[in-house]
């Protein structure tokens, strides 16, 4: 864990699922740095670029505020777990200056389980990307190795502190976990693994988030087998599997979100 906070942008972001981005946008932080190294990540700029600035627990607070006042359905975390203990002392400070919307904790599911216990009952909902099964693709794209073991005991750990889903009348989640998944190019066994796991270890209700968004960003041009879209096919595919074991609630992309439209400007936007 690090010392200080470094954050890039914070502002409404209005891409995420309909259940978070609703009709006034999510109140999305991106953090700087990661804990993987996706050789294809859409975000390299903050990932491992290290853009962005240092804030202290109580400048993040009055940022939560901020995105509160603006109009916020919630506070967005996007990759929070490098930084946890700060961000868990901002959380109890805006909660104590009156913050009133949930807080969604949005990661690569690669967590140690015990410091996602120090954050139990401070997590409304839960928004981790299950990445990967294969352990040597984990490692070859991501520098993780394990990947599955720890991603998979940390969604059981996340599901255990927020439970099945509650949302408002206009539908935007209160409480609650969605599983992202993230369909790689030829690795449509992996997402069927992946998609079984779901099925055998969790209610048949839980919400899915498939995502057929991917694009060779960063360095996936160097990974002949990365440097393509998924086809329709591999995403039906995938769709169909998903119904197939009895899965029950998910969402699913149209072709243009594989797009670089749908990528923020990191330009420390709500920070200052």
């Amino acid at each position: 864990m690090l010392s200080e906070i470094k954050v890039a942008k914070a502002y409404l972001h209005e891409w995420e699922e309909p259940c978070i981005s609703g009709s006034r946008g999510s109140g999305t932080v991106f953090f700087t740095g990661c804990n993987l190294r996706c050789v294809f990540c859409q975000n390299y700029k903050i990932s491992q670029g290290n853009f962005g600035v240092s804030v202290s627990p109580e400048k993040l607070a009055n940022i939560f505020m901020n995105l509160e006042k603006a109009g916020a359905h919630n506070i967005n975390l996007v990759s929070p777990t490098i930084f946890i203990p700060k961000i868990k002392e901002a959380i109890i400070i805006a909660r104590n200056n009156g913050l009133s919307i949930p807080i969604v904790y949005n990661s690569n599911a690669y967590e140690n389980v015990e410091s996602l216990k120090t954050l139990d009952g401070l997590i409304d909902i839960y928004l981790p990307d299950l990445k990967y099964c294969s352990d040597e693709t984990a490692i070859k794209y991501s520098k993780a190795p394990h990947y599955f073991e720890f991603a998979t005991k940390a969604i059981l750990e996340m599901y255990r502190q927020v439970g099945y889903p509650v949302f408002d009348n206009d539908g935007i989640m209160k409480k609650g976990i969605i599983i992202r998944h993230l369909i790689l190019p030829g690795k449509l066994d992996d997402t069927k693994k992946i998609l079984k796991w779901i099925s055998d270890n969790l209610p048949k209700e839980i919400y899915v988030s498939l995502m057929g968004q991917y694009t060779p960003f960063y360095n996936a041009n160097k990974y002949q087998e990365l440097n393509r879209k998924i086809s329709n096919k591999e995403y039906e595919e995938a769709i169909e599997y998903f119904f197939e074991i009895g899965l029950e609630n998910g969402f699913v992309q149209d072709d243009e979100s594989a797009s670089e439209s749908y990528i923020p400007d990191f330009d420390l936007e709500g920070i200052f």
